[in-house]
């Protein structure tokens, strides 16, 4: 293809390992996770909130009707201006965003993630009718993908993407369009579009790990319940019968097994001993436990390392930063969803002049939840306004329903006049005498004179 480079040579020159080159880098990042635990929980750390918190369609000043077919066509609410959700009625054979963001997450474990746009035409009579509407976003999986075609100036221009094996023979590969596309990638540099992986720092921390697992097992196996040896006495060594008598010693140490009636006899001098591991041996545990530590902090999580106690105010603290990096990553796949799903869906159906909404999340863990007692506090003390705009706002976080524009408040209750009361009119006008008495008062430095 003119402009394009179809070899990827130079894509990975800093690359140093040979495992970590693309596309063999695949097949390692696939291990990780499926045999280390905290590689796993490391990338379950970070996608499962995204997945967890709340998306939906922020209309942005586009047209109503632009609005409702993106909500529609994406399942998402529209993010009301009462407050609250408008709610899209979920239909059959759609598109749906929680199985899509679930396969966009591949890309912390892969680098990048790469999807192909599938549309339909609606001919149904509907309110959209004579629109596409988007069928699905169809994964390409990172292993069926053998090239990237760049232009010179970093874009992306296509991929090849092997076909599945058909017999004997192996189909011809197929093009796929950049116009087609959607690609997400993790923490990407210029002009490389198979982006850069959430375990790449990992490596070597889960290798070492890995290897350092393997030799405390197998010296648990050698030397973890000991080695019976047995003795033979003077008598044995030193007749005609040793040879055989060390077979049969070596027997009864061989078969040796523990148990409620296990034991065993010898002749005066012979004895049975169970021997261990003499020496130190290096604590191999405490290693393990190091690397551990490093995978979570490639990531971020801390907080994964207090599994051994620690403060609050100290997890409170990581967990900032952590929340912080996670909602970065959600801001990232909102901004690759803004400008190659939404925008290219209503550039086919209403023109690249029309306004475009946009797709949103909840700000993820980083915001205290506003109780009613402290939102009190803070309008008594004059440093919070109960206008419109908070009212929404308090609506959303809340997940109650949007205001109704049609809504009028009851009229408040005509206050009850008091009835006479001769009490009531006796200290009325002993307060009324105690206030014109006090009219009268003048202050002297001898005290106080009437």
């Amino acid at each position: 293809m003119p402009g394009s480079v179809p070899d990827m040579w130079w894509w990975e020159l800093t690359e140093q390992v040979p495992d970590l080159k693309w596309p063999l880098s695949l097949i390692t990042y696939s291990r990780m996770p499926r045999e280390d635990a905290r590689c796993w929980s490391l990338l379950s750390a970070i996608g499962l909130p995204i997945r967890r918190t709340q998306w939906r369609i922020d209309p942005n000043g586009a047209e109503d009707r632009v609005v409702a077919h993106i909500a529609n066509d994406l399942g998402l609410p529209i993010r009301g201006d009462g407050g609250g959700d408008k709610p899209v009625p979920r239909q059959r054979d759609r598109f749906s965003w929680k199985s899509h963001l679930r396969d966009t997450l591949s890309c912390l474990r892969y680098g990048h993630a790469v999807f192909e746009q599938v549309y339909r035409y609606d001919d149904t009579g509907g309110p959209f009718n004579g629109l596409f509407h988007l069928r699905k976003l169809a994964p390409r999986p990172q292993f069926t993908i053998s090239g990237f075609n760049v232009a010179r100036d970093g874009g992306l221009l296509s991929i090849v993407q092997d076909e599945p094996m058909s017999g004997p023979l192996r189909l011809s590969p197929t093009l796929i369009d950049v116009s087609r596309l959607v690609v997400y990638r993790n923490e990407p540099e210029p002009g490389v579009w198979i982006g850069t992986s959430l375990l790449r720092p990992s490596y070597k921390h889960w290798l070492l790990k890995d290897e350092l697992m393997r030799i405390q097992a197998a010296a648990a196996r050698r030397n973890g319940i000991g080695v019976p040896v047995a003795y033979l006495n003077e008598k044995d060594t030193n007749g005609s019968q040793a040879v055989t008598r060390i077979k049969e010693y070596e027997q009864i140490a061989t078969r040796f097994r523990g148990g409620m009636s296990a034991g065993a006899a010898f002749p005066a001098g012979a004895k049975l001993e169970i021997l261990g591991v003499q020496g130190n041996l290096p604590d191999m545990q405490q290693a393990i436990e190091y690397h551990d530590k490093q995978i979570a902090l490639a990531g971020l999580a801390h907080f994964l390392n207090l599994d051994r106690g620690g403060s609050y105010a100290l997890a409170s603290v990581q967990a900032d930063v952590f929340v912080q990096s996670v909602q970065s990553i959600a801001d990232d796949i909102a901004d690759i969803t803004n400008q190659h799903v939404i925008e290219d869906l209503i550039d086919s159906n209403y023109g690249i002049d029309a306004g475009a909404p946009l797709i949103v999340c909840d700000e993820i863990g980083s915001r205290q939840d506003a109780t009613a007692s402290a939102l009190a506090l803070l309008v008594q003390a004059g440093l919070l306004d109960p206008d419109a705009a908070l009212k929404a706002f308090i609506r959303q976080q809340l997940g109650a329903p949007a205001l109704d524009p049609n809504y009028k408040p009851p009229a408040p209750a005509p206050a009850d006049e008091p009835a006479n009361d001769p009490a009531a009119e006796s200290s009325n006008s002993a307060r009324k005498q105690t206030k014109a008495d006090l009219g009268k008062m003048t202050l002297t430095g001898q005290g106080v004179l009437f």
